[in-house]
């Protein structure tokens, strides 16, 4: 307990000292629980075992997650020294019922099909050099009711137009051209760059951002158009039958303006000039191009990194196409910033399994918030526990922490019931031997041990 109030010295500042003592203890019944997070769990294993209403009113009080997410990480993992990028994903929960706040029908990657629950986005700050990403922002996705209507409408529409006549092949009569400069953006995208400038107006300039990473639902224009607009580049995927053009390069000798694209190129049958780097392992060969090509749906050049896999004995070929907005930005770098995006999926499977992103059973709109961000919060709470542990041992994990922190409960509360205390060493005896109960990777071994 004195390591979490220490470390929550850190964020005192931007909260009441009633709400830190709440908040504390909320902290230190999710380290020891043992089986689902809700109010009512943390409310049995808080240390002092404080009430079900003491615990719902920290979740009912609206809290500055913003400021508590950037001053944590500021003032517990912020180095200076260091390059870091933005990294954003939604994480889908799956929730019954029909008063939770913002509950609504999205498609989950996991399960592969839309289910009702909730939506959540993140931003998280990625360390390119430690690999590591921890969340920063999160806000729930609130679908408005005249997106619902549309959304419902489109469906309608992709219905109706399934049961008529094949489209006639070529442009439709009257049609226009369309202005690429101008973009309207949908409502994903406006709520998304709301989001980001929240996130870069907490943080100011107190650290360089220069890049943010999406995954290829975002690898579209107008999510790249946002992106620009922020003063930012886009690192990104796009879809893999994406036809790409070189700029024209040939004499132009007709009527007519200049044309801007060159002949299309295929992907997998690149003139060897855009060849970066080649190798072969396990009978894999791997081909990287770069290029910068244009898309027709992108109203500017895009500095495109194409990775070629070819199966020596069956020749069997696959292939995935990065971009970058930043047309100045190495090969290498692309793959290695757009391949840290993932990281934050490891935050989305801490906060589920550890922290109870998918336990809570809050309606409202304050207590939804609350314990979505609290989950969140936790990933980078436990991040700043781990180090004195792994000092003794590398392998120690958020399992054998909260072992620990289990263990030492249970030793407080069998000490509570002797007639007198133990002196100091065996004290600190028998708490590292029941903390080490039920660890995977112990910090602590007996001398009686085997």
């Amino acid at each position: 307990m004195p390591e979490i109030l220490a470390l929550l010295q850190t964020i005192a500042p931007v909260l009441e000292p009633r709400t830190l003592g709440q908040l504390s203890q909320v902290i230190f019944g999710m380290l020891v629980i043992s089986g689902r997070i809700t109010m009512l769990g943390l409310s049995r294993w808080t240390e002092k075992g404080g009430s079900y209403r003491s615990i719902q009113r920290l979740y009912y009080t609206v809290l500055p997650w913003a400021a508590l997410h950037w001053l944590f990480f500021q003032k517990q993992f912020l180095k200076a020294e260091d390059e870091y990028l933005i990294g954003g994903d939604e994480v889908v929960l799956s929730k019954a019922g029909t008063e939770t706040y913002g509950l609504d029908r999205f498609f989950s990657g996991l399960q592969k099909q839309v289910i009702p629950g909730l939506s959540f986005f993140t931003f998280s700050l990625i360390n390119i050099r430690e690999e590591r990403s921890y969340p920063i922002q999160t806000s729930q996705t609130v679908k408005s009711a005249t997106e619902k209507a549309s959304s419902q409408a489109k469906a309608v529409a992709k219905k109706v137009k399934q049961t008529t006549e094949k489209k006639k092949p070529g442009r439709p009569k009257g049609s226009k051209n369309k202005n690429k400069q101008e973009v309207v953006l949908n409502p994903e995208l406006v709520r998304l760059q709301q989001a980001l400038q929240c996130l870069l107006a907490t943080i100011g300039s107190i650290l360089s951002l220069k890049y943010v990473v999406l995954d290829g639902h975002f690898g579209n224009y107008p999510s790249a158009f946002m992106v620009r607009q922020m003063k930012l580049h886009l690192i990104s995927k796009l879809r893999s039958d994406a036809a790409l053009y070189p700029a024209f390069a040939g004499e132009h000798c007709g009527p007519g303006p200049k044309p801007k694209y060159g002949p299309k190129i295929k992907v997998r049958q690149l003139d060897v000039k855009y060849l970066q780097e080649t190798t072969v392992k396990d009978k894999l060969r791997t081909d990287i191009y770069q290029g910068q090509f244009y898309n027709k749906e992108f109203a500017f050049a895009l500095n495109v990194v194409i990775i070629v896999k070819t199966n020596l004995e069956t020749m069997a070929q696959a292939h995935v196409i990065l971009f970058s907005t930043d047309l100045e930005q190495s090969y290498d770098t692309i793959i290695k910033f757009y391949s840290l995006r993932f990281k934050i999926e490891f935050n989305f499977r801490d906060a589920k399994q550890y922290w109870g992103l998918e336990d809570f059973m809050n309606v409202t709109e304050t207590a939804v918030t609350n314990a979505a961000n609290l989950s969140f919060f936790m990933v980078n709470f436990s991040y700043a526990l781990l180090p004195p542990f792994r000092q003794h041992n590398p392998d120690y994990s958020i399992l054998d922490l909260k072992a620990h922190y289990r263990g030492c409960r249970y030793a407080t509360e069998t000490i509570k019931m002797l007639p007198e205390k133990p002196d100091a060493i065996l004290l600190a005896n028998i708490f590292l031997q029941i903390a080490r109960l039920g660890a995977i990777h112990p910090v602590f071994h007996s001398s009686n041990s085997p």
